[in-house]
C-alpha cells in the first residue's frame, strides 16, 4: 500500500484546465469548471458551444481530438468517465468513485505547496485582530474564536500557495496560547515588547503634535486617550477614503489602539525589503468599524504603511440560541467536551475513563467545534445550540456527528483492507463501487 500511495500526485483544477486546453489546442480559459448543482450531476467541465465556434467549424470537435482528450493520462490528471459533445457545448466528466478513492487513499501531496507557486515573492502579514486584546481566556469571545480559526486556516491555505505568512500578534496570554494550541491553532507566543512600547511612545508624541497643530487642544484629553480628527487629517495628508465607512470621524485612541498599529508596523520593518507586502486583517464583524479606524490612523502616523495593501476579512457573529449570557470560548468548549464525554459514556459505556479516553474526548471535541464554527460561510452567522442534548451522534448536522463517522468509516477501512491483506475476507482491498 505504501509503495502504492508514493507515486500518487495532487490533482488540481487549474492543472486540469491547462491539460484540457492543450489536448484540445486552445487555451485553458476557453474551459469551465462546473459549479451549478444541477449541471454537476452530468459534466465537470465544459467550453460552451459559443467557444467551439471560434476554433471548430460550426462548433464541431473533430472526433479524433475527443478521443485524445479521453486518453489522457498522467499522475496529475484525474480519470475522465466521458467527454461528448452536446447542445450545451463540450462536456468532460470525471470518473468521480475513482477519483475520490484516489484522494481518501492519500491526501499528503495536498499538504506540500502547489507545483506553480511563485516562491519567495508575496508576503502576508495575517492579523488576527481580536488576538490583540485577548489578555486572558475569560476575554476571548466565541466570535474571536471564529476569527482565530479562520486565520489559521488561512495560513495554511496561503503558505500552500507559496505564500509567506506571518501571523500577528503574539498570543498576549499563556493560557489563551495553550487553548489555541489545544483545538490545534499555531499562533506565535513571543514578542519583542520592547520595540513595540518604543514605537507606541513615538506615536504618543506624533499624535499630540497633531492635535496641538490642528488647534483641537480645546478638548480635553485624556492621560490614556488622544483624540485623533480621522477624516480632518486624512483629507490634509491627500489620502483617500474610498471604501473606509462614511461616518469615520473623530476616534478616541487607547494605548491598547497604539500597540495594535506598533506590533503591524514593526511586522511590516523587519519583514518587508523588497517584495510586495499585503496586510489581511481577520475581524469579527463587531469590530470592523474600529479596524477601519486603526487601518486609517496606521496610515496617517507611518507614510511608509500607505504602500502597504491592507484588505479585511470580515467574520460574521456567533450566536447562542436561548441564551441572555453568551459563554466565553473556554466554556464553550468545557461544554462541549462534557457533553461529548457523555455522549461516548452512553455509546461505550463504563469503559470510557483514563488518560487515552480523554485524550480522544478532547481531540473529538477539538474536532467537532472546528466544524461548528467554521462550516458556515465565513461572514454568515453561526447559530450554535448549547442545550445538553443537542450534541449527538445521530443528527447529520452535528461536529459529533461528522467526527464520529469519519472514525467510524475509518475504522472499518482498515479492518477491512487487513482482512483482505490477510486472506479472511473476500473481494481484495476496499475499492469505491463503480472504480
Amino acid at each position: 500500500m505504501e509503495a502504492e500511495t508514493c507515486g500518487t500526485a495532487a490533482v488540481y483544477v487549474s492543472e486540469v484546465l491547462r491539460a484540457l486546453g492543450n489536448a484540445l489546442q486552445a487555451p485553458p480559459t476557453v474551459w469551465f469548471k462546473e459549479s451549478s448543482q444541477k449541471n454537476l450531476r452530468s459534466r465537470d467541465f465544459l467550453v460552451p458551444r459559443g467557444a467551439l465556434r471560434k476554433s471548430f467549424p460550426d462548433g464541431e470537435v473533430p472526433a479524433e481530438l475527443i478521443l485524445t482528450l479521453l486518453s489522457l493520462d498522467a499522475p496529475d490528471l484525474p480519470p475522465l468517465r466521458q467527454c461528448l459533445q452536446c447542445d450545451a457545448g463540450l462536456v468532460v466528466q470525471l470518473d468521480r468513485p475513482a477519483l475520490f478513492y484516489r484522494v481518501l487513499r492519500d491526501f499528503a501531496p495536498y499538504l506540500k505547496p502547489l507545483p506553480s507557486a511563485d516562491h519567495g515573492q508575496d508576503i502576508v502579514i495575517l492579523n488576527c485582530a481580536p488576538l490583540h486584546s485577548a489578555k486572558s481566556l475569560d476575554a476571548l469571545r466565541l466570535s474571536h474564536l471564529r476569527a482565530a480559526l479562520l486565520a489559521d486556516h488561512l495560513a495554511e491555505v496561503l503558505t500552500l500557495n507559496g505564500k509567506h505568512v506571518y501571523p500577528v500578534p503574539a498570543v498576549p496570554s499563556k493560557e489563551v496560547e495553550e487553548f489555541l494550541s489545544q483545538l490545534g491553532i499555531s499562533w506565535p507566543s513571543s514578542g519583542d515588547t520592547s520595540l513595540v512600547e518604543e514605537t507606541v511612545s513615538s506615536f504618543k508624541d506624533f499624535l499630540r503634535d497633531c492635535v496641538q497643530n490642528a488647534g483641537d487642544g480645546n478638548h480635553t484629553q485624556s492621560p490614556d486617550e488622544i483624540r485623533v480628527q480621522l477624516k480632518t487629517s486624512a483629507e490634509k495628508h491627500n489620502l483617500t477614503l474610498e471604501g473606509y465607512a462614511p461616518n469615520l470621524d473623530f476616534f478616541l485612541v487607547s494605548e491598547d489602539d497604539l500597540r495594535h498599529v506598533a506590533r503591524l508596523q514593526r511586522s511590516v520593518q523587519d519583514l518587508v525589503q523588497t517584495s510586495p507586502c499585503t496586510v489581511l486583517h481577520i475581524i469579527s464583524c463587531e469590530e470592523e468599524f474600529h479596524q477601519q479606524k486603526l487601518d486609517l490612523l496606521w496610515r496617517l502616523m507611518v507614510p511608509s504603511s500607505r504602500d502597504v495593501t491592507q484588505k479585511h476579512l470580515i467574520c460574521g457573529p456567533v450566536k447562542v440560541l436561548n441564551s441572555t449570557a453568551p459563554p466565553s470560548s473556554s466554556q464553550y468548549f468545557q461544554l462541549r467536551k462534557s457533553q461529548m464525554l457523555e455522549a461516548s459514556v452512553m455509546k461505550y459505556g463504563e469503559s470510557v475513563k483514563g488518560d487515552s479516553w480523554d485524550e480522544i474526548i478532547t481531540s473529538l471535541t477539538s474536532a467537532a467545534v472546528k466544524f461548528e464554527l467554521m462550516a458556515t460561510p465565513h461572514r454568515s452567522q453561526v447559530n450554535l445550540n448549547l442545550e445538553d442534548g443537542n450534541i449527538t451522534t445521530k443528527g447529520t448536522k452535528s461536529g459529533a456527528f461528522v467526527m464520529y463517522n469519519c472514525a467510524r468509516l475509518a475504522t472499518m477501512f482498515d479492518s477491512y483492507n487487513d482482512a483482505a491483506s490477510e486472506g479472511t475476507a473476500s473481494g481484495g482491498q476496499w475499492r469505491p463501487s463503480g472504480g
